[in-house]
């Protein structure tokens, strides 16, 4: 199991759920109880904290793992606030405040103002915690990053607020050093983290700053450190050296970041999240949501109920039994965040329209309609051609009415109405006769094949199905190349024009995943509003509904509702 395949069956889970909820509306109970069970899901999250002395390199570790220069370093030891680092739209920073339950956004830049000593002594200003969101897809599926006050510093209140927060953990990364390893404060933690019966991960950091002697010598020394702990699963330590393995990261070199020793601790943490921590999680809810199905059904005498509790049970058995089945062999190791298979190009959407050819034909509509519904207003040929051609079609005449105004339309439209009225005398006349052709009544409607906008819309829609094709034989085999995203009827056409070949092989599995990450936000963002947890939900979450729909039909104004010459009569 990966980590989609385990948001995917918590999803299925909901979905059972949900369906139980359906079953009678009215109960308050069943709300009640459903709602309960859909908040443990919605909550979930992987609470990995990352303990040890301050100056070990903790924040730089966890830039490491994160991939990029996230989070400050020299802050956060100078503070007793726990900062936790979770997946946001944008990088930001959200305050949670003690016993008021308020929360704040601020700029990334004031962070320090809540909490370093200096700004925030004591912690005057009652932070609870601040919760640093960035956009790193490692985030996005549940990890949940804590990076805790440094130990030993001069300030009590820093090691009193990291002790407090063990509970809280699912596992524990204890940032030691070559230059001291395991001083007395960290033995400290690690006996209070034995007692919590949690998985812990041993780092010895800073390993490009001694022999290799002398990295054996300190190894041995903490290996036999921690027997004297009795964990009762011996901890792993990994020698990594953190500064290293985040320039690695930054420089995409594969090679270096394996010497780093990062690779081998990120392949463990997501070992551990997906083997154990994940199947202990999903052994639970399978077990609490058969609990409560199984005391429903007791309480149902009505057949049909009980047919349905029945039928909600079968898929619940059904679903874990997948979910017990023989896992799927990977085909590789696949670091934290990393994905098995990753398109060339990414995708870029285009923030109005979801897809690039959509919004270039917009623009190009109404630049035309700019000047055009002028013309309408005081060019009486134009109005006369206007009037030949039926006016326009359904949809651009009322993108014509958006940007017209009511003097124009009355100085636009009497030449057409006129015309279609002394059609349809023409035809009531014809009506009379045995041998009357009523179907002509259609073909007054302006159709794609008489509307100017039509044409400049087919105009427009061809050059920029032509200029993405060019766009995605370009980026074939160049890394990094960025196109921009396609809706699926526009897609359509310029895989048509790619014809077979990698470049439409890599456009259709970059926009597979653009889709797939969108129903996930989907799939989110329902399980949240259903727990009542909707500030939990990332601005992606909150426009994944919009998305979905600009992608899948292409922008309302592109797309005319219907095909006015298939209409049946």
């Amino acid at each position: 199991m990966d980590l989609k395949e385990y948001e995917q069956e918590k999803f299925a889970i909901a979905d059972i759920i949900r369906s139980a909820q359906a079953i009678d509306t009215k109960d308050d109970a069943l709300r009640s109880d459903c709602r309960d069970l859909l908040t443990r899901l919605a909550e979930d999250r992987f609470n990995l904290l990352v303990v040890g002395r301050f100056s070990r390199g903790k924040s730089t570790l966890m830039n490491a793992l994160l991939g990029g220069d996230h989070l400050p370093t020299g802050i956060v030891p100078l503070t007793s606030v726990i900062t936790t680092v979770r997946y946001g739209s944008q990088k930001q920073v959200v305050l949670n405040f003690n016993d008021s339950g308020l929360r704040r956004k601020v700029p990334f830049s004031q962070l320090a103002e809540y909490v370093t000593q200096q700004s925030n002594p004591g912690n005057i200003k009652h932070v609870a915690y601040a919760e640093i969101e960035l956009p790193v897809e490692m985030l996005r599926r549940g990890f949940f990053f804590v990076d805790s006050p440094g130990l030993g510093s001069s300030i009590p209140e820093n090691t009193q607020t990291t002790e407090q927060f063990l509970p809280e953990a699912d596992a524990f990364v204890l940032v030691t050093s070559y230059e001291s390893p395991l001083s007395e404060e960290e033995d400290r933690i690690l006996h209070r983290i034995r007692l919590t019966n949690k998985r812990l991960f041993v780092v010895l950091n800073k390993q490009d700053t001694v022999t290799a002697e002398e990295r054996s010598q300190a190894f041995k020394f903490v290996s036999e450190r921690l027997e004297r702990f009795s964990f009762s699963e011996t901890p792993r330590i990994f020698s990594i050296s953190a500064r290293e393995a985040l320039d690695a990261k930054q420089s995409e070199n594969e090679d270096s970041l394996k010497e780093s020793g990062l690779r081998s601790l990120e392949e463990e943490l997501l070992r551990f999240l997906t083997e154990e921590r994940a199947q202990s999680f999903l052994s639970n809810m399978y077990g609490r949501t058969t609990t409560f199905l199984t005391s429903r059904l007791r309480l149902e005498s009505e057949h049909e109920r009980e047919e349905a509790y029945n039928t909600l049970l079968g898929r619940l058995r059904d679903l874990r039994e997948k979910s017990l089945g023989p896992e799927a062999q990977s085909e590789g190791a696949v670091g934290i965040g990393q994905e098995s298979s990753v398109p060339v190009a990414t995708l870029q959407i285009e923030k109005r329209t979801g897809c690039w050819i959509c919004g270039s034909v917009l623009d190009a509509i109404f630049r035309f309609l700019g000047q055009y519904q002028y013309d309408l207003t005081i060019n009486p040929e134009t109005q006369r051609e206007h009037a030949r051609r039926g006016g326009f079609c359904s949809l651009h005449t009322w993108q014509y009415e958006n940007i017209s105004s009511p003097y124009g339309v009355c100085t636009a439209y009497p030449e057409l109405a006129h015309r279609i009225a002394g059609e349809l005398e023409r035809l009531a006349k014809e009506a009379s006769h045995p041998n009357g052709a009523l179907e002509n009544v259609k073909w007054l409607l302006a159709t794609a094949d008489t509307c100017r906008v039509c044409e400049v819309r087919l105009e427009a829609e061809r050059k920029a199905v032509e200029t993405a094709t060019d766009a995605a034989r370009d980026a074939d085999g160049t890394e990094g190349k960025h196109l921009q995203a396609c809706c699926l009827p526009h897609l359509v056409l310029v895989v048509e024009s790619l014809g077979t070949g990698r470049p439409a092989q890599n456009l259709l599995l970059a926009h597979a995943k653009l889709l797939e990450r969108t129903a996930e936000d989907l799939q989110r963002y329902a399980l949240r509003h259903d727990a009542l947890r909707r500030y939990l939900t990332s601005e992606e979450e909150r426009q994944a509904s919009q998305l979905a729909l600009l992608l899948l039909a292409g922008h309302r104004s592109v797309g005319a509702p219907w095909a006015v010459e298939f209409i049946a009569f």
